[in-house]
């Protein structure tokens, strides 16, 4: 049952520290039955029942509290160590989601232009049948690598890259290359890791880059942060950008974008140099450190201070500080640190401080697998590729993983057409229209699409342009695979019924993968027996969990002192890089500056927002300012601009209209846009026509090792308009 809600009932805010919403509509009996039988909800269909947040992609616990079928409240889930019994601004609005007007729930089949925002209803049945043929068409004539797949990380995932692995493409997109590509290819050179495990419990002496963990999406390492700071412990922020982050910190250095690594590189000189490094540790457990000491003799830091704008002596104790904490030390790798092409070596860089301190086994850990101990359901290999991939993984960038890809390649390749022409896309929950770099190139690529599919709970701007759109359930509505965090698997389970006509990810992909003819590769009758497949190996029962909300994993302690490298042991120097033509070692790249008149542009998170995807939020926009683009007060005065002039901002690939906010919380040769704003999707009547989108100005540039995008590589002009 689908039930209206004005937008007046869910504004009603209860108090600064949660979200109350008005209640009237009688509970499902499916939902009633299954939520009762679990012990959740009482007689009147009144209760709490844990489950997990979706509005990141931490996926916190939460406790959903119900009245008469409406979902009421969201609280942390003191069990959870993502929420620990909290949850952020954006976890406790997550219920707008679910009840958000503009919320697509039924399919949708479009009959006007492509933009025009034209589309009738359709059955299930017509959608699904609609889509599966016309991917079949496409297959018949160009061959399974003419559909591209993307898709955000989520827990559904594994079901998704069976389709796209059963159909036959080699041709995957991901987020990852506009996030962490280069922390993620920088820690596997070095550590055969994806991402170390961060332990704050010890730690002494933090320098973060570019990590502005305060506004950040990480809330659990955000709660460990905050804690140590209260505690004492000194925090050194490198951003051009006073954020949240900066106010905690111990200390605050507004480095000029594209230049941490060389601020890292003069802080390897001094420990190294004066021989202040854990000598025991990186006799035993490394590799090449004599071909670093002798690569960062160069680096001091008066050579650091010129380039980064940093002084000698700043440099120089932050150096001695972080020495004298010794193993207690965490140089964070951050995720995207200063978003130029030169942050591949940034992260080595980063990787190569925290080794030589020997922290490792004190505040690094080996990362956690995922899915340790679980089932899956039975499946047959996957037809074998011999298709390239249009991004040029591994082809052209043999070190990018996989299952991450290059996204904005992949649009290139699409674009131009090479090594072939794509003519379709299956998209789930993203939205490539806003995310990619340079707007105009995207929605270029959609032009040559014959069918674009893309499954979300809203009309988003990649939905606007679609010609199917398939109405998930919300997080709240659906089951999804269990998420392993430590030592328990834990349990999305649904709350409420979904709205309308929406279903569940795991009944989506098995009913298209059917009509695909890959029904093998989704061998379970719905979302609770795939569950039951998971379980079945720790002999846990699906009823138990969803009492508890987990499920208790057998764990082995892991090997700490063993790393997945060729050499077994960490990699100051990689041979693999330098088999490959790339240096072995991290050494200095001179990055671009913007011409005179330029502005760097940057781009990062707020705490109001995920990203791109909860700017419709009802409730987060409530408390979100009126997004603007930064300028250092005193530019903007030397300009004659003033708070809330209109200014046009141009870069090579776009221009903008949007107001001005001057403040001292920017270097003067920067400029900030926050992002996920200035959508064109019409649909969604709170996020449209509010702020601009940075992704207009941003131009494409890729890292040659990791496929990163620098995001802060684009340079613009800022005019009155």
């Amino acid at each position: 049952m689908t039930k209206t809600i004005s937008r007046r009932d869910f504004l009603k805010l209860g108090s600064a520290a949660g979200i109350t919403l008005a209640v009237g509509q009688m509970l499902s009996p499916k939902v009633a039955q299954a939520a009762r039988d679990a012990g959740h909800l009482n007689a009147a269909g009144d209760g709490t029942i844990p489950s997990l947040c979706e509005m990141c992609v931490w996926r916190c616990g939460l406790l959903a509290k119900v009245q008469k079928g409406v979902v009421v409240k969201l609280d942390g889930n003191p069990d959870n160590p993502h929420s620990r019994g909290n949850l952020c601004p954006r976890g406790q609005s997550g219920l707008m989601n679910t009840y958000d007007p503009d919320r697509v729930l039924t399919p949708l089949i479009r009959v006007g232009q492509r933009g025009e925002g034209l589309f009738r209803k359709a059955s299930w049945e017509e959608a699904l049948d609609r889509v599966a043929n016309g991917m079949l068409d496409i297959k018949q004539k160009y061959g399974p690598e003419a559909i591209v797949f993307s898709a955000t990380h989520n827990l559904s995932q594994p079901l998704f890259e069976n389709l796209l692995y059963g159909f036959g493409s080699p041709n995957y997109g991901t987020q990852r290359s506009l996030c962490f590509n280069a922390m993620i290819v920088a820690n596997l050179m070095t550590y055969g890791t994806e991402e170390p495990a961060r332990n704050y419990s010890k730690v002494k002496y933090i320098i973060l880059t570019g990590r502005n963990l305060m506004e950040a999406i990480s809330t659990s390492e955000t709660h460990d942060l905050s804690q140590v700071i209260d505690e004492g412990v000194k925090v050194v922020y490198l951003d051009p950008r006073y954020t949240k982050t900066a106010s905690k910190a111990s200390e605050w250095l507004p480095i000029k974008p594209g230049t941490d690594m060389a601020f890292h590189l003069a802080l390897l000189n001094i420990i190294i140099g004066e021989g202040l490094y854990d000598k025991s540790f990186v006799e035993r457990y490394t590799v090449g450190f004599d071909i670093l000491a002798q690569e960062v003799k160069k680096y001091s830091p008066d050579w650091a201070a010129q380039i980064t704008g940093i002084s000698i002596e700043t440099i120089t104790r932050i150096a001695h500080e972080f020495a004298a904490a010794g193993k207690y030390t965490l140089a964070h790798n951050g995720w995207r640190t200063s978003n130029f092409v030169n942050s591949f070596g940034t992260q080595r860089a980063i990787t190569a401080l925290n080794t030589i301190m020997g922290n490792w086994g004190t505040t690094l850990f080996p990362g956690s697998g995922e899915g340790a101990g679980l089932g899956a359901p039975l499946q047959p290999p996957y037809p074998r590729v011999s298709a390239l991939r249009l991004d040029g993984v591994p082809w052209k960038y043999p070190f990018v993983p996989l299952k991450l890809g290059i996204f904005q390649e992949l649009r290139e390749g699409v674009v131009n057409g090479d090594p072939y022409q794509a003519h379709g896309w299956f998209i789930s929950r993203q939205n490539p229209v806003m995310s990619i770099p340079d707007r105009g190139r995207t929605l270029q690529a959609f032009r040559k699409m014959d069918l674009i599919t893309t499954i979300d709970i809203i009309p988003n701007d990649t939905a606007w342009f679609s010609d199917v759109v398939l109405p998930e359930a919300s997080y709240l509505e659906r089951f999804d695979p269990l998420n392993v965090v430590g030592d328990k698997a834990w349990l999305r389970q649904p709350v409420i019924e979904p709205q309308g006509e929406a279903k569940s990810a795991l009944w989506i992909y098995k009913q298209l993968g059917e009509r695909l003819g890959l029904g093998e590769y989704f061998q379970y009758t719905d979302e609770e027996d795939y569950l039951r497949q998971q379980l079945a190996p720790i002999g846990v029962s699906l009823d138990e969990v969803k009492k508890t909300g987990y499920a208790q994993l057998p764990v082995e302690p892991p090997n700490i002192y063993n790393w997945n490298t060729t050499t077994g042991k960490i990699e100051l120097f990689s041979e693999t890089l330098s088999k490959a033509g790339f240096e072995g070692v991290v050494k200095w790249e001179e990055p671009p500056v913007p011409a005179e008149g330029q502005f760097y542009l940057l781009t990062g998170k707020m705490a109001q927002n995920t990203q791109f995807g909860t700017q419709n939020n009802q409730l987060l926009h409530k408390y979100s300012d009126e997004p603007r683009l930064w300028m250092n007060a005193a530019v903007a005065a030397e300009r004659g601009l003033k708070e809330g002039d209109w200014v046009e901002a141009t870069s090579d690939v776009g221009r903008i209209h949007v107001m001005l906010h001057p403040t001292e919380a920017i270097r003067p040769d920067c400029v900030y846009m926050t992002p996920g704003y200035g959508h064109l999707s019409k649909a969604l009547t709170t996020a449209y026509g509010i702020g601009a989108c940075d992704s207009v100005l941003h131009k494409t540039f890729t890292d040659p090792i990791s496929g990163s995008q620098a995001l802060s590589q684009t340079f613009v002009m800022v005019q009155k308009a």
